[in-house]
């Protein structure tokens, strides 16, 4: 059996919606343009952006750090910050260690994150996330460990960021095994 890697290392996609604002043609005169280009979306700059993003994957490793697998009602927590296949992913997996009696142990501390683009909405946002995982274990119901013996103690993870009802989420990850941790 194996966990997939967005939960084994602590790592959804939601859609934005746009609103698409009319202007009424009758007879009232078209407004003077607005000298400052403008961006639709969540956030007014890349900076807002970038930390929000940040704070959606602190506040997604927080609730994972808090699962209990042997309580599946502490799993919903997790899934407040992932969608589509990352969340696909996160739900399978901790129903996997629920039901083989898995215990997650330890603490996974983000210990740096960077902004590295969006797009042009905004609505998308992709940063990078130095992870540190030495004091994460996932033990299988006889006690031993199913952490490789070769995982690195920190690693750094590529995350998309998808807004969609007006918040961030996890829509996909992956480590980056070019990048490191000091590196960012």
């Amino acid at each position: 059996m194996t966990l997939a890697t967005s939960t084994v290392r602590a790592l959804g996609a939601l859609s934005a919606a746009l609103l698409t604002l009319g202007m009424l043609s009758a007879c009232t005169p078209a407004p003077e343009p607005d000298p400052k280009p403008t961006k639709s979306g969540l956030f007014a700059s890349d900076e807002e952006a970038f930390k929000a993003a940040e704070e959606t994957y602190r506040a997604y490793t927080d609730a994972l750090n808090e699962v209990d697998t042997s309580d599946p009602e502490t799993f919903e927590p997790v899934f407040e910050y992932t969608s589509g296949d990352f969340e696909v992913n996160d739900r399978k997996n901790l129903s996997i260690m629920h039901a083989e009696g898995f215990v997650m142990s330890g603490r996974t501390i983000v210990e740096d994150f960077r902004g590295t683009s969006t797009t042009g909405d905004r609505n998308t946002v992709h940063g990078s996330v130095c992870v540190n995982v030495s004091d994460a274990d996932i033990r299988d119901s006889d006690g031993a460990s199913i952490v490789p013996d070769d995982r690195p103690d920190r690693y750094v993870a590529d995350v998309t960021f998808v807004a969609t009802r007006g918040v961030l989420s996890i829509s996909h990850a992956e480590t980056d095994e070019e990048k490191t941790c000091d590196a960012l």
